[in-house]
């Protein structure tokens, strides 16, 4: 029996008066990397995070507290608008928190905020390029065959057409419910493998860009709920045969990058990259060893390498940004199913601080 839902039958709902209260939809990072949420009923329109209250969880359904102590907080950091809901009802994004007041230890977000707060004079700069895998109910690649494979690598990247592309309408409306709520989604793209997918955050300043790649995943994820199709940001979905893995492109600059004469600054960010790469290489993802092989447009896990136009390289400089001296730098080692924060917390703290 199909669990997939009609969207149209909601609609009716959609238009119902709420009495002049709001739903605001709680969502936060749990144990294991994945996403959770919950709502509350608010009294009125919300403006800022401070009009909200703090509340809590039980963690210890969540891989974040043990049972004999499982509240866990829910701080809200960012609104957006709610694409679901729609009105006045919002999405909150969350840090979480111990009953003794400390960061949970899955808080990455309040150590990368420091990092970022000590660096704003830089003022930096983050794009992210999400790569991510569709799957069908029973965990295997959408529209492959059942135990066997699609056509070969070639057809997918960028592809129009049947047999080129799969589930674009999901896609688009992922892309329109991230616009609508406020997300700096830049643009998508069909991937390299068949049934991979790529979308565009930023340029985002400092800890604002994980707090809109981690929206942009929620959204894409309760998109996927009404098409009945999971979303997976492993790496490696595929390790048999010439299939590409997924990452998360990191561009970064800062201040100085942007400015004529950047390259210097870019170079010198480079060089301190290459000396802290396997402290790196420890956040930029789970299973990563299994994608960053040297093959399939990544450098290999255990050798660091720059160039320019090199996307077989762990940090490539674009080819417009060599020519005109400044601009930005792609670190092309994270996985698609980094912690945002993490990763730009380290690049700031290893270049700049």
């Amino acid at each position: 029996m199909s669990t997939v839902h009609n969207p149209a039958l909601l609609a009716p709902y959609l238009k119902l008066d709420q009495g002049g209260k709001i739903m605001a939809e709680y969502i936060w990072i749990d144990g294991t990397g994945g996403l959770r949420c919950k709502t509350t009923t608010v009294d009125a329109p919300v403006k800022s995070v401070a009009e909200l209250k703090e509340w809590n969880f039980d963690g210890s359904s969540t891989e974040q507290a043990p049972g004999h102590d499982s509240d866990v907080y829910l701080r809200p950091v960012t609104i957006f608008k709610d694409p679901y809901r729609g009105g006045d009802n919002i999405l909150v994004l969350c840090e979480t928190y111990n009953s003794d007041g400390t960061p949970n230890r899955t808080n990455h977000r309040f150590h990368a905020n420091k990092a970022m707060e000590a660096a704003k004079e830089y003022v930096p700069w983050f794009g992210l390029e999400q790569e991510y895998s569709l799957l069908d109910a029973d965990g295997w690649p959408l529209a492959w065959p059942k135990g066997g494979f699609p056509a070969p690598q070639g057809a997918y990247y960028c592809g129009v057409g049947q047999g080129k592309v799969f589930a674009r309408d999901l896609i688009e409306a992922h892309y329109r419910a991230c616009l609508y709520a406020g997300v700096e989604i830049a643009g998508i793209n069909a991937e390299v493998m068949a049934s991979q997918w790529e979308f565009q955050v930023g340029p985002c300043e400092g800890i604002s860009m994980g707090d809109h790649l981690w929206m942009a995943r929620f959204l894409l994820i309760r998109c996927a709920e009404e098409w009945g199709i999971k979303v997976t940001f492993h790496p490696k979905i595929i390790k048999d045969g010439d299939w590409n893995g997924a990452g998360c492109h990191t561009n970064y600059s800062t201040k100085e990058m942007r400015a004529p004469g950047g390259m210097k600054a870019i170079e010198a960010a480079i060089a301190k990259l290459e000396v802290k790469h396997m402290d790196h290489i420890a956040l930029y993802g789970t299973d990563n060893e299994l994608r960053l092989s040297g093959k399939h447009e990544t450098a290999h896990i255990s050798a660091f390498s720059w160039g320019v136009a090199d996307r077989g390289a762990s940090i490539r400089i674009p080819r417009h940004v060599a020519a005109q001296g400044y601009g930005y730098l792609e670190d092309r080692r994270p996985a698609s199913n980094i912690d945002p924060y993490e990763v730009c917390g380290a690049i700031v703290k290893t270049t700049l601080l």
